[in-house]
């Protein structure tokens, strides 16, 4: 349960319709009294409300028939609102950090025409935010680039070069600002992603519209999404048609329309219409909830690169004080000692890289991909083997009809598929939705009139037709439960069953009608995402299946796939995985299934497909949220790019600050320009990076 706002509210003064609370804050919660007044002022029959922080006091006006004092307290009480979050602590530091180069640039403008007396002062009181910052470090880590600046801005106040000091004091606050601003930039990028819905959603129960709590949604309920609504859980659409804004999602900018059998997203916006929809992911687990959760997370994880960065630029800092050491043994000059102690390569390689990552991760969400951390996409670039589940994976796993045989001559294939349909179409099942769709696809079709539909749970559907009895369902269903005999066919039944088909059982009148064979079929663009791959430098491309070897090698021809393994069970996935790694390959599995959460975890990058299973995508590293194999190669690509990105600024921030450290060292650049040219090359480093994000996936592709 969420933490409430207040820990105290008591009356202080009250007249009718008027009354002054004294209030007590948590200390975890917001205090800006904005955000107060916005909360309390949602309470029923409050009219106004005002806000003293200074003394904790609220005085709201208010509806006597509506309200009284009692039920104000109570709802205040019981407001929640969020902690305090690191950006309104980020908020308070931007206001200093403003505020100090505000001062610094005023005093740097004034410090030829101040008098004498008053240029020191202003120049120690200006410094003061770099001083304290060097003291902090001193005492906490060492000697770190912030002592390294406050010793430069020290050395040009004992030399009486306060000019040399403002401006080395205010460049440093405006980088840092700067630094900071561009930081919560990529920040912001990712938090754009989270897309928080409606607290309220109609659900229909038992045939009745209702309006319930958002959190009261569960598995299974029908959810109704109107005009202007955003879809709260991810399911598929039951009925009705609607045009629906998915860019939040998946970046498309064109709305889609979306109808009986489509994927809803939640944190989609339905612009147009209205949809019934089958809740199958809800709360934490529906993809808006996973996509602010992976957020959180991915804001605080820090990548292989970012720690190894973070690491050099500590291990950089006592070579820029030895090198100013050396300056002043050889020139014996103070102004060439405080120019070296200007440039360091903290900043931009502690920042540079985790920027680089949170803008590729934006860009990889709105590009309809989840990628959990930047450790996910630096493996990702690694990864030179690539292993594939086939089911639902390089297979669409969306069956289609593609036999249609009638045992009694009656009855054509379009009459089975026909009178199938017209008591399938009831049922939400893929096989009934399959069913469904090769009806629509008949040039004749027929709708058979049938008494009410009978569901029987994991075996199929029954009916009346004409006064007589049809059931649809599994040869179980039939044989066992119906008594209907299929000896006579079981030569056709057995050929369709070793071409690897999922087979439907009709039975009309107690005889065995016929029968429809339906199959998995394969990706319109698997093979042109596996030759992506390739064009991406992977060696090898491989799959691995619980099929039938058969059927395994043709998919693997068709394909052109380097190898395959066929009759694995879920332990037999993990094993050769294992086996593939011990040989030194470095291994991106893309799986759906319950049973392939073991070679997700196992390989050293897991990709989970958009309709996987819940605990497929919880083991994966990274989740697509589209129901599109081509994602895998944009993942793929953006990953290149990205380590590309890195690998770049690392070089850049590495030559520049080479560079502008030996100038100094040899007397060629003063304290000013050192600085200059330093923070804005660590600026100019930072934007480059930030502006990673904005690769489109054909740049990426060609930057990879």
């Amino acid at each position: 349960m969420d933490e409430t706002w207040f820990s105290g509210v008591e009356p202080v003064h009250a007249i009718r319709g008027r009354v002054r609370f004294r209030y007590r804050r948590r200390p975890s919660m917001p205090a800006e009294g904005r955000r107060i007044c916005s909360a309390v002022a949602s309470i029923e029959g409050v009219e106004s409300v005002r806000v003293n922080e200074r003394i904790d006091s609220l005085v709201i006006r208010f509806e006597p028939e509506v309200t009284d004092l009692s039920r104000l307290r109570e709802g205040i009480l019981s407001l929640t609102a969020p902690p305090l979050s690191r950006n309104a602590g980020r908020s308070r530091n931007d206001e200093a950090s403003l505020l100090a180069v505000g001062f610094g640039g005023v005093t740097l403008m004034l410090t030829r025409w101040l008098p004498p007396w008053l240029q020191l002062p202003l120049s120690i009181a200006i410094a003061l935010p770099v001083l304290g910052a060097a003291v902090r470090d001193l005492f906490r880590q060492g000697i770190t680039s912030h002592v390294l600046e406050a010793l430069a801005v020290i050395i040009s106040i004992a030399r009486r070069d306060y000019f040399a000091a403002n401006t080395t004091a205010f460049l440093l606050a405006l980088g840092e600002y700067l630094e900071h601003s561009i930081q919560r930039r990529s920040d912001d990028l990712l938090k754009h992603l989270m897309r928080p819905g409606d607290t309220e959603v109609w659900v229909e129960r038992d045939g009745v519209e209702l309006l319930v709590d958002a959190r009261q949604v569960r598995t299974g309920d029908t959810v109704i999404a109107a005009t202007g609504t955003v879809i709260p859980v991810d399911g598929t659409v039951l009925g009705g048609e609607a045009l629906v804004n998915e860019s939040t999602m998946t970046g498309e900018s064109v709305p889609v329309t979306r109808r009986r059998g489509d994927t809803a997203l939640s944190g989609t916006l339905v612009q147009e219409g209205r949809i019934r929809i089958y809740a199958e992911r809800v709360g934490r687990h529906a993809a808006a909830a996973r996509i602010a959760d992976f957020v959180e997370h991915s804001l605080e994880a820090k990548s292989n690169t970012q720690l190894e960065a973070a690491r050099l630029a500590d291990r950089l800092v006592p070579m820029v004080l030895g090198l100013s050491g050396g300056t002043w043994v050889v020139s014996q000059d103070t102004e060439r000692v405080a120019a070296v102690l200007q440039a360091d390569y903290s900043c931009a390689l502690k920042l540079a890289t985790p920027v680089a990552f949170k803008s590729a991760m934006y860009r990889a969400g709105q590009s309809g991909m989840l990628v959990k951390g930047a450790t996910a996409l630096e493996k990702l670039a690694e990864a030179d083997t690539f292993v594939f589940d086939k089911t639902g994976t390089l297979s669409s796993g969306q069956l289609q009809v593609t036999d249609s045989i009638a045992f009694d001559s009656q009855y054509t294939s379009e009459d089975l598929i026909n009178m199938a349909a017209s008591v399938e179409e009831h049922y939400f099942h893929p096989m009934a939705m399959a069913v469904v769709e090769a009806a629509e696809r008949l040039p004749h079709q027929q709708h058979f009139n049938h008494k009410e539909v009978e569901f029987i749970v994991a075996h199929g559907v029954a009916s009346s037709i004409e006064g007589r009895r049809i059931v649809v369902g599994s040869r179980h269903f039939l044989e066992e439960h119906e008594g209907i005999d299929m000896e006579p066919f079981s030569a056709v039944i057995e050929r369709l069953r070793n071409d690897g088909k999922t087979l439907l059982y009709i039975g009309y009148g107690g005889e065995l009608l016929g029968v429809l064979a339906l199959k998995d079929t394969l990706r319109s663009n698997a093979a042109a995402t596996v030759q992506r791959l390739r064009q991406l430098g992977v060696g090898r491309v491989i799959m691995l299946t619980g099929d039938q070897p058969e059927r395994a090698r043709l998919m693997a021809e068709h394909l052109g796939l380097d190898d395959y393994r066929a009759g694995l069970m879920p332990e037999d996935k993990a094993l050769a995985l294992k086996n593939l790694a011990g040989e030194g390959a470095r291994i991106a599995f893309v799986g759906d299934g319950i049973n392939d959460a073991p070679a997700l975890s196992g390989a050293h990058v897991g990709m989970a497909m958009h309709h996987g299973a819940d605990v497929a995508r919880l083991a994966a590293d990274i989740t697509l949220l589209e129901d599109d194999i081509a994602r895998v190669a944009d993942a793929k690509a953006l990953a290149l790019a990205t380590r590309g990105l890195v690998d770049s600024n690392f070089k850049l921030t590495v030559g520049l600050n080479t560079g502008i450290l030996s100038a100094a060292a040899f007397g060629l650049l003063n304290p000013v320009a050192a600085s200059a040219l330093h923070n804005g090359s660590t600026i100019g480093i930072l934007l480059r990076a930030l502006a990673g994000a904005g690769l489109s996936r054909g740049q990426a592709a060609r930057a990879a």
